[in-house]
């Protein structure tokens, strides 16, 4: 047999499209067309049923082929077929062009709450932006990190753990971060003596930013894998309060 004869009778499963396997579907004499036949497989493959049980019952009686090579191609793509459905592939049987994937919608920086105090809306917008924006976070963590680091130098020296420390850093990082975009003036650089200094986590903060705070360290104490201590947030806590009121107390031009 010549190679090129060996290569056209390859069995190959391969799914060639919805118009084609309709007119294959035709030729074999069944009422069925691609829709349908995608319904059947999924269906099937949701009860967990092989192959060999499903493809044979899309055909009422049994099927006809004016030639082995049309019998062939139409198993080909039935197959073809049930392996895209097997593997939880996306299959397309509509015509013409794909339609254009929703754009994502842009999350907006929240509007600045100077030269007042920031409110519980204030800070959920602050917080969505952080999550949705990377390009704002990666920024607003670079300012963070430049204009912060005597306060992170702080922070290393306070025997945290690793976690105990994420969790501080990331807090310190938001807070941070929403006060700069709520207040264009932006912030000063804080003195390590803040950190420091006992009594100065009962400075006066705003209310919306006190809650935020006390939320998280209390998720952090509830985390299902690595949840913090009472004795790290024993450390961690007045580290954060004592942060955030020296933040605040940094807010240019006040």
């Amino acid at each position: 047999m010549s190679r090129s004869r060996t290569k056209k009778m390859e069995f190959v499963r391969q799914f060639e499209g919805a118009q084609v396997l309709d007119g294959l579907l035709e030729l074999a004499g069944t009422s069925h067309d691609s829709l349908t036949v995608l319904a059947h497989m999924r269906q099937a493959h949701a009860e967990g049923r092989p192959s060999q049980e499903v493809i044979p019952s899309l055909f009422g009686q049994e099927p006809r082929f004016e030639s082995p090579e049309l019998a062939r191609r139409l198993f080909q793509n039935l197959l073809g077929l049930w392996d895209l459905v097997q593997e939880g592939k996306q299959v397309r049987l509509e015509d013409g062009p794909r339609p254009p994937r929703p754009k994502k919608q842009k999350t907006e920086p929240p509007r600045p709450f100077a030269p007042g105090e920031p409110d519980t809306a204030f800070v959920e917008g602050a917080w969505r932006y952080l999550e949705d924006d990377e390009k704002a976070r990666t920024r607003l963590n670079d300012a963070f990190e430049n204009k912060q680091d005597a306060l992170l130098g702080v922070l290393d020296a306070a025997g945290l753990s690793d976690e105990g420390y994420g969790v501080a850093r990331h807090l310190l990082f938001e807070l941070h971060a929403m006060l700069e975009l709520g207040w264009p003036q932006g912030l000063a650089s804080v003195a390590p003596a803040a950190l420091e200094t006992p009594g100065m986590e009962t400075s006066p903060v705003p209310t919306a930013l006190t809650a935020y705070a006390d939320e998280a360290l209390f998720e952090a104490e509830q985390d299902e894998e690595h949840p913090l201590s009472p004795e790290e947030l024993a450390t961690a806590r007045p580290l954060v309060k004592r942060g955030l009121a020296a933040l605040w107390s940094a807010r240019k031009g006040k």
